[in-house]
């Protein structure tokens, strides 16, 4: 089968890969009809791996048809239609049980509950993907819901849906959303499904300004966000959402919230060091939320919403390519080049 695979600092393949064999009698092959190329994908692509090394397979979303399935797989059938979700548990373990993947108890390294993040689950930008413990870690599509909202579902949206849920929006608060890609277009999406009236997007690219304004949010136009946001919004946030993981803004989205306000961030962060203004954080009573998602846990909730039209998580698709083209289409994400927002791949083109 093809697949992209990674093969250094800004360098994607497209390869001859072998096909995926069925991992354990509860798991699936899923027939890949489409998989998206996530923020999160651009730190391998830029060199600063989760992993070190190279020639793995990379992507963590994907959409398809289950092409084979284990005897112990219940609840699936071949030719189902299936959303892939980008973390996958034990389906064994207390945590697992209830959704919450990200603290798998037999996957203690989270890149190791995570496709395409290095060698322990291959990547999902391929033809074929192999799932383990197949119950727990594919959901059933209904036919309501397109691949391109399906792709968004399977990271983008429950991402910025538990970082919304972390941050205890309720009606009438004033949300900040800080980073406008897939995953901060969802946060305004979530913030407003919750009950914010108002909410502002802030990113230093106008065509993401202007996608978020398209949803409801008030794009911040300016050079000086801090005061910005205290201008418009009477002295801060009640709420921030921060969506890039970037030192200065993590440090926007703490200055951004007025006296006991909440901070939650879902942007990767490989920094071990931030360094946190304890005495901002201490006069202003913050509250401060960060964590990975467990996709399976936040899923339920979503596809409903979705089905239900109060979620649009396909408007945070932008480009569709051709996997062959791979390459190029990482080159572009990276670049923020056309206006990009999502990219949606074909496996098969």
């Amino acid at each position: 089968m093809r697949a992209l695979t990674y093969r250094g600092p800004k360098l994607i393949g497209y390869d001859e890969v072998p096909d995926p064999v069925l991992p354990g009698s509860d798991g699936a092959i899923v027939r890949v009809t489409a998989a998206g190329i996530c923020g999160s994908d651009l730190h391998i692509y830029g060199g600063h791996g989760f992993v070190p090394g190279t020639g793995y397979g990379v992507g963590h979303e994907a959409t398809g048809v289950i092409a084979e399935i284990g005897p112990d797989a219940h609840g699936f059938a071949v030719g189902d239609r299936v959303l892939v979700p980008a973390s996958a548990g034990c389906d064994r373990c207390r945590n697992c049980r209830r959704g919450l993947v990200a603290g798998c108890e037999r996957r203690p390294l989270p890149i190791d509950a995570c496709y395409g993040l290095g060698g322990a689950l291959a990547g999902a930008q391929a033809q074929y993907l192999a799932v383990p413990h197949a119950p727990g870690n594919l959901l059933r599509l209904p036919d309501s819901i397109g691949d391109d909202a399906a792709i968004a579902l399977t990271d983008n949206a429950p991402t910025a849906w538990y970082g919304a849920r972390r941050a205890r929006i309720v009606p009438g608060d004033h949300v900040v959303v800080i980073g406008l890609g897939p995953v901060g277009l969802m946060a305004v999406q979530s913030a407003f499904a919750m009950g914010a009236a108002r909410v502002l997007g802030v990113d230093l690219i106008a065509e993401r300004r202007a996608r978020a304004a398209e949803l409801g949010a008030e794009p911040v136009e300016s050079d000086d966000p801090k005061s910005a946001i205290r201008d418009l919004l009477d002295g801060g946030a009640e709420v921030a959402i921060e969506a890039v993981g970037a030192d200065a803004t993590i440090e926007l989205a703490m200055s951004a919230v007025r006296p006991r306000g909440r901070v939650s961030v879902i942007g990767v962060s490989q920094n071990p060091a931030f360094p946190v203004n304890m005495p901002l954080a201490q006069v202003k009573e913050l509250e401060f939320h960060i964590g990975l998602c467990s996709i399976q846990s936040e899923l339920p909730a979503l596809l409903r919403l979705t089905a239900a039209g109060r979620l649009r998580p396909e408007t945070v698709v932008t480009h569709h390519m051709p996997m062959s083209e791979g390459e190029a289409a990482y080159k572009m994400f990276a670049e923020r080049a056309d206006g990009v927002a999502k990219i949606v791949l074909d496996p098969w083109t």
